[in-house]
């Protein structure tokens, strides 16, 4: 076998193979004596039939096979032998394959960059003085009595305002004609709350609990649905029921009920506490990103396209994945979504690459019980769902995934450690009650 290799770019490879003729030929009598036992011809026992039949009858299919596998047990013997860290498909170009005759091949590949990664450790990144305000405790505190309010009908008035519980019937239409996943019965809403399309809500406020109603609510452009972005859909309601929310008082006997305190005080200092903690994470978070950021910028290099492209996919099927637990569904097209997402994917892979290479040069590693010992703890917490994570992780390829990632987990680490950390004052900047800045 003569192989010649082609540096196309930092990133691409064209591999160029020209077979000799004893291999072609003994790649299609191993082919043509498998063929013969596996099929059944009228007149003839098992591995009986003569070549020439088998020839006729699957000659094409035959050809075909022994050039896929030329190509690919060559190909995966070339890639071993030089190390190339192949990322991509290859893009095969051949000759006619004939029997008694040298096949010649090229294969175009995208690989992983060297990368020369340098003056990692010591990276400068800012860290935000924020600090838990007293509001962000109080609309903690309100989120919590706010989960533990009970729904009672409504008295003295059958009409629909913003807070209320309502129950509905309804049906839509686009011109008269209804349309998939436009019908529910006996469908909860909390005006308001933002949980259903928004204008669909505040179509819904005076509407009374006499009998069919009929509203028109305009869809935005971005609707995720594009039979009804942009359109205005008319419905038919009917209020089933009208509830209120009745709010616990905030005491010290919702505190020891609901809080597991002593008292209301040790309830807000928990809470404290506990955004405290969030805040802390958020810190840490921001900071490992700025360091990504920093390792980025002073390290450019080409990225393979067939890396972005599998990264993209993973953001796209993620985020689709996502699509029914949206409040408003009001997310970007298709089309807008891959082009908003890209640079993400961009950016994970050029970090995923570099962090990989600082990980070799810190001989950065993850032992096996470290890695039971993680798919223990996913386990654990996913309660009931437990033994499914075990499942899942009796895979080798899931347990390196997982092996990696804990890798780039530590290795980002690292730089965190070694970081030069300066404090910045933010003026005007809070928290809210998950620990996220404004």
């Amino acid at each position: 076998m003569k192989v010649d290799l082609d540096i196309l770019s930092s990133i691409r490879r064209r591999i160029r193979v020209e077979l000799p003729a004893e291999a072609v030929n003994q790649e299609f009598f191993r082919t043509y004596e498998g063929l013969g036992r596996r099929v059944k011809i009228r007149g003839f026992r098992p591995g009986k039939a003569p070549r020439s039949l088998l020839e006729g009858l699957y000659g094409g299919e035959v050809r075909g096979q022994v050039r896929s596998r030329l190509v690919e047990q060559s190909l995966s013997e070339i890639i071993k032998e030089k190390g190339l860290r192949v990322v991509s498909h290859p893009e095969v170009e051949a000759d006619p394959l004939e029997e008694d005759r040298t096949f010649t091949f090229s294969a175009v590949v995208e690989v992983k960059p060297d990368i020369e990664a340098k003056n990692y450790l010591g990276l400068e990144v800012e860290k935000l003085k924020l600090k838990v305000e007293d509001e962000q405790v109080d609309e903690a505190l309100r989120r919590l009595q706010h989960s533990h309010a009970q729904l009672e009908p409504v008295e003295g008035r059958d009409a629909v305002e913003r807070g209320d519980f309502v129950v509905l019937d309804f049906t839509g239409s686009i011109g008269g004609k209804p349309f998939s996943g436009g019908e529910a019965r006996n469908y909860p809403v909390e005006i308001g709350s933002g949980d259903a399309l928004p204008q669909f809500e505040a179509a819904l406020i005076g509407l009374k609990m006499d009998g069919e109603h009929h509203i028109s609510v305009a869809y935005p452009e971005d609707y995720f649905n594009r039979e009804l972005a942009g359109r205005v859909v008319e419905f038919s309601v009917t209020v089933r029921d009208i509830k209120k929310k009745i709010l616990p008082p905030l005491d010290d006997e919702f505190a020891k009920d609901r809080g597991e305190c002593g008292s209301l005080e040790e309830l807000r200092q928990k809470i404290r506490a506990r955004l405290e903690n969030e805040l802390k994470e958020l810190q840490t978070r921001d900071l490992k990103e700025q360091l990504l950021t920093r390792l980025i910028e002073v390290h450019p290099f080409e990225v393979p396209a067939a890396m972005v492209e599998r990264q993209l996919r993973y953001l796209l099927e993620r985020q689709q994945a996502r699509l029914p637990n949206e409040g408003s569904g009001q997310v970007p097209a298709p089309e807008r979504l891959r082009k908003e997402l890209e640079p993400q994917a961009e950016r994970q892979v050029r970090a995923t690459l570099l962090i990989e290479k600082i990980a070799q040069l810190e001989k950065t590693s993850v032992s096996d019980d470290e890695i039971r010992e993680r798919i223990d703890q996913m386990a654990r917490s996913a309660g009931e769902k437990g033994p499914t994570v075990h499942r899942i992780y009796a895979r080798d390829d899931a347990r390196e995934e997982l092996r990696s990632q804990m890798v780039f987990e530590r290795t980002v680490d690292i730089l965190f450690d070694h970081a030069k950390v300066t404090e910045k004052d933010w003026s005007g900047s809070k928290v809210d009650a998950q620990g996220k800045k404004s």
